[in-house]
């Protein structure tokens, strides 16, 4: 047995060993108060850049939401989408789901530039992708939540990655399914996610396929309803460049809401990817399109926590990484 004063110098050592550990194991953790005392305004300033960009865009929200989306699937969620390219760097934006395609890079610019004016070096473009897509969601009618924070930004980028593990439109759900697995997603995060197409456009060249020539068959798409094939024609004539744009939800497009979800039950999901989802037989999604369908609540609750697991994807934290002063390099 230990002397007494021995015993109590042991217990206060592994006290400390204890608390030094949890220090050291909290920084590979992201948490909702980060900047609390760094840049306690960092959320209200994102927030306030966002409102001021929908009164003139009002795509802008959906458009940054999948900034966050195609970051996060390719080497985590470490603002390597937003790299431009240089001599050591391919740069993301010119991957096949990215190019001439992703928008809203100079609304993240004035994000930055407001955040840099108010505490230089403090938060991460990561974080930026992350706070913006919380606030477009929840200032086009949607659900809040608590977007945890701490993540800095990568230091390369990876087109390659970009090319290989962003779901596309033209994909069966077995392999979207496998691209959500691969980051540690499940079914139930595919659907709710898949909900963010509850607003925002997309253009013709993603869905053209489906309208009239649907997987080499010279037909349209036969999960296609017939009214919404033939207004789709309208807006993508055959012969047309492929840069028009249609609504991803053609019932409520500039508000998030649950709609997408009624929408697929209907026949009108405009995107392959997003028919899908109800219209694979025997698929596991089609019981929770349904549950969201009669219930927003549970969609809105869904997609918050999907969010929260989509953003935990691999963060750069800690030491790793840097925090850029200007997102684009």
């Amino acid at each position: 047995m230990l002397p007494s004063n021995i015993a109590n110098y042991a217990s206060f050592f592994l006290l400390i060993i204890s608390i030094i550990l949890l220090i050291v194991g909290s920084k590979a953790q992201l948490n909702s108060t980060f900047y609390d005392n760094t840049c306690p305004n960092a959320s209200s300033i994102v927030r306030g850049v966002i409102q001021q960009a929908l009164q003139s865009d009002v795509r802008i929200g959906a458009s940054l939401i999948r900034l966050h989306f195609h970051d996060c699937f390719v080497n985590g969620c470490d603002g390597s989408i937003l790299l431009d390219n240089s001599a050591n760097i391919q740069s993301e934006k010119d991957g096949a789901p990215n190019t001439n395609s992703t928008r809203g890079f100079n609304v993240v610019d004035n994000i930055k530039t407001a955040l840099e004016n108010s505490c230089p070096g403090i938060v991460s473009c990561a974080d930026i992708l992350a706070l913006a897509a919380e606030a477009s969601v929840s200032l086009q009618g949607g659900p809040s939540w608590t977007v945890l924070l701490g993540r800095r930004d990568s230091l390369t980028a990876n087109q390659t990655g970009a090319n290989s593990s962003i779901p596309t439109p033209f994909e069966s759900l077995t392999n979207i399914t496998a691209k959500f697995t691969a980051v540690g997603l499940n079914t139930n995060d595919l659907v709710a996610l898949s909900g963010a197409h509850t607003f925002g456009r997309a253009q013709c060249r993603l869905f053209s396929s489906r309208l009239y020539n649907f997987s080499g068959t010279g037909n349209p798409d036969p999960t296609l309803n017939s009214s919404y094939l033939t207004t789709l024609q309208q807006i993508c004539p055959q012969s047309g460049s492929g840069f028009n744009v249609a609504n991803l939800d053609p019932t409520t497009p500039d508000t998030f809401d649950n709609n997408y979800f009624t929408n697929l039950q209907n026949n009108r999901g405009l995107l392959q990817s997003d028919q899908e989802l109800f219209s694979t037989s025997g698929a596991p999604t089609i019981s929770i399109v349904n549950t969201f369908s009669s219930n927003q609540t549970a969609f809105f609750q869904s997609f918050a926590q999907s969010m929260i697991n989509m953003g935990n994807i691999s963060p750069l934290t800690g030491s790793n990484g840097e925090i850029r002063s200007d997102c684009k390099k």
